[in-house]
């Protein structure tokens, strides 16, 4: 039998959209930099709190993880490149373009080919027909001078967050502590850099609050590094075009859109160890609604995470669990 080393990933809150993400960022960046690792993930049902745990082989401990992560996150990064635009606001035209000149880059692995067929489909359009429907995870299109494909293209290549601190307390954050901190650790949130509203933390309202959320002095603060793997992450969530009540709308991986029309995103807590490949699998999965097909999966339970609107702004909830039938 092959020796393991387990690494539980304390910083990645089950119930958390950005940190179910990140973690599928990171197997993305440690497949791309240590294939050789086979790295497979589970989660501790078992040894709560409940969080993924990362197996990698017995000579690898945090340190390597993060170092490894970081190279993958710096060879994938540099592919993050959208041609100047700064909001996923297509013409049909424009995104048959995209996604030809994404399918034609000469990348050994296809990650541009994947990222884009994350982004939007040219088959699925507004009823107007002047606009490629986005993915359903793009929560900002210019509010609040809030740019996607420009925090996609530069959140990822940023390896450090700016300094902590003023002062004689100010204090540099390496990329790779930068990194444990969003894997090993529980989230302080100090970091002052971009983010994709993922985080359900990022739901910040005037209401009831003794200070101004778009305050520059009081603004909430985010994560970098989980920011950084979900970035990667998002070329995990293809979407593709589906016909509904005589409209075609987008699909997502892991997405459902309800009959109200509001958007969920679920994913499931699974025992056993696990590839990317098979999360990707389970995420697309018919059954994910019926107890038997979970428990043959090995699944305990799905958890569930919907998309909500507070003005003009979007976010997400926290998932809850979903109910099955």
């Amino acid at each position: 039998m092959i020796p393991f080393a387990i690494h539980r990933l304390d910083g990645l809150e089950p119930d958390n959209l950005l940190a179910f993400m990140a973690l599928l960022g990171l197997l993305r960046a440690l497949d791309e930099a240590r294939p050789d690792w086979l790295t497979r993930v589970f989660w501790t049902v078992d040894d709560p709190p409940l969080r993924p745990a990362l197996r990698t082989p017995r000579d690898v401990d945090a340190n390597a993880v993060a170092e490894a992560a970081a190279k993958g996150l710096g060879l994938l990064a540099r592919r993050h490149e959208f041609d100047g635009r700064n909001d996923l606001t297509l013409s049909p035209a424009d995104a048959t373009r995209c996604l030809q000149k994404a399918v034609g880059t000469t990348d050994r692995d296809g990650y541009v080919a994947d990222l884009w067929a994350a982004l939007v489909s040219d088959a699925a359009v507004s009823r107007d027909r002047k606009k490629a429907e986005p993915t359903p995870l793009c929560l900002m299109f210019g509010q609040g001078h809030q740019h996607f494909l420009e925090r996609l293209a530069s959140v990822p290549r940023q390896k450090t967050p700016p300094d902590r601190g003023k002062g004689r307390s100010k204090l540099t954050v390496p990329e790779t502590d930068c990194l444990r901190e969003a894997l090993f650790a529980s989230w302080k949130r100090l970091d002052r850099t971009q983010s994709f509203r993922w985080d359900p933390n990022e739901d910040v309202r005037y209401a009831l609050r003794a200070r101004d959320p778009t305050d520059a002095k009081t603004k909430e603060t985010t994560q970098h590094g989980a920011n950084r793997l979900a970035a990667v992450g998002l070329s995990v969530l293809t979407v593709a075009p589906r016909s509904r009540f005589a409209q075609v709308r987008l699909v997502m991986l892991g997405g459902r859109r309800e009959i109200d029309g509001s958007f969920v995103f679920r994913w499931p807590i699974w025992r056993a160890p696990v590839s990317l490949a098979c999360i990707r699998a389970l995420l697309g999965h018919p059954g994910l609604r019926n107890r038997e097909t979970l428990a043959a999966l090995g699944i305990v339970e799905v958890r569930q995470a919907q998309r909500i609107s507070a003005g003009k702004f979007m976010n997400v909830t926290r998932a809850g669990p979903e109910t099955f039938q």
